[in-house]
């Protein structure tokens, strides 16, 4: 069958244009691809980024067509626990793993990278990155990546992996998804517990009964009131549920430590704790006024505990008062006379 030359023409005419186009460049592009095999390899799907991969990304025509999202990180600042880099870096393969899962048909939309110091000093200097923790976004359009690169704010690191989360979804307009949070104990471990306790339950009973257990001991009771109450109080669960650090350093020199953050959005370990402290002595003075100070005969020795306890339980409210005050710009004088002020 012959074919005439206007339809050769016009078909070898759309074979150059679908070649040409940007969309048939892109997926044979061998760095996206090079990128997707990668982002396969890796059972996070976060890429360990070097110098020549960094340059060979850049060198794609912009818009490029992904997103890519990278953690600064350094081995050798592990050790230090107001960086928290070890939690941030798992916090960070975690919102990749649940982009992964959740979003099968968008990988190649956004690729996560990772970038050690030691390894990629070029890409810390092109970046311009002087302090860590750091995570850096490069939008499709950016071709200087120092200026037009987005950096996450230090105080979203707060909420980890949901900040994180939050931040690919307002910069980069993709939507992560859950966080796939592993189960804090496995199968295996749930099986070991339960034949732990049903070998230990004939025993426990035995001594129930018998009225020998630590559950009798009055002293017992009142330590974990005490330690209940510090543990409401004190915020401890915000700080072990978002891993937050007890002290951090100073962003302005490194060699001082923060104790205590300004802003409402994040809590150091040691705020809580000293605010914890501060409650408990409250709470400690109280209970003694209320249930010992009543019983001494001596009106002169309950006088002076009494102001005691009130001076100091003034003092610790101030001090608590103070640091909201502090932390949130909001102040309050509730307690004291407004001509005091």
């Amino acid at each position: 069958m012959a074919i005439s030359p206007t339809t050769f023409a016009v078909a070898a005419l759309l074979l150059i244009t679908h070649l040409t186009s940007p969309a048939a460049s892109i997926s044979s592009d061998p760095v996206v691809t090079e990128l997707s095999v990668l982002q396969s390899q890796s059972p996070t799907g976060v890429i360990r980024l070097s110098d020549s991969l960094l340059r060979r990304i850049l060198s794609l025509p912009t818009p490029r067509p992904f997103h890519a999202l990278i953690f600064f990180d350094a081995h050798h600042l592990h050790s230090k626990p107001e960086l928290s880099l070890p939690t941030l870096k798992s916090e960070f393969a975690l919102v990749s793993a649940s982009f992964q899962s959740n979003n099968p048909n968008h990988k190649s939309k956004l690729f996560f990278f990772e970038v050690e110091f030691q390894e990629s000093q070029s890409s810390f200097a092109q970046f311009g990155v002087n302090s860590l923790p750091h995570i850096r976004l490069i939008p499709p359009t950016a071709s200087d990546v120092k200026t037009q690169s987005i950096q996450m704010d230090g105080a979203d690191y707060s909420r980890l992996a949901d900040s994180m989360a939050e931040f690919i979804e307002s910069r980069a307009q993709l939507t992560v998804g859950q966080i796939n949070r592993p189960p804090v104990v496995s199968r295996k471990q749930i099986a070991f517990i339960i034949a732990v306790i049903l070998l230990m339950t004939p025993f426990f009973l035995k001594k129930l009964i018998a009225g020998n257990t630590i559950f009798h001991d009055k002293n017992v009771w009142m330590a974990g009131a005490v330690f209940v109450y510090f543990f409401s109080v004190s915020g401890a669960m915000f700080n072990i549920i978002r891993k937050m650090p007890l002290v951090i350093a100073d962003r302005q020199d490194p060699s001082k430590l923060v104790f205590f953050y300004q802003g409402s959005g994040m809590q150091l370990g040691a705020e809580g704790f000293s605010i914890g402290f501060l409650y408990t002595i409250v709470g400690l003075l109280l209970a003694f006024v209320a249930h010992v100070l009543v019983r001494v005969k001596n009106k002169t020795f309950q006088r002076a505990v009494m102001l005691f306890a009130l001076f100091v339980s003034f003092w610790a409210v101030k001090k608590v008062i103070n640091l909201d005050n502090w932390k949130t710009g909001y102040s309050i004088h509730a307690y004291l006379p407004s001509s005091w002020q």
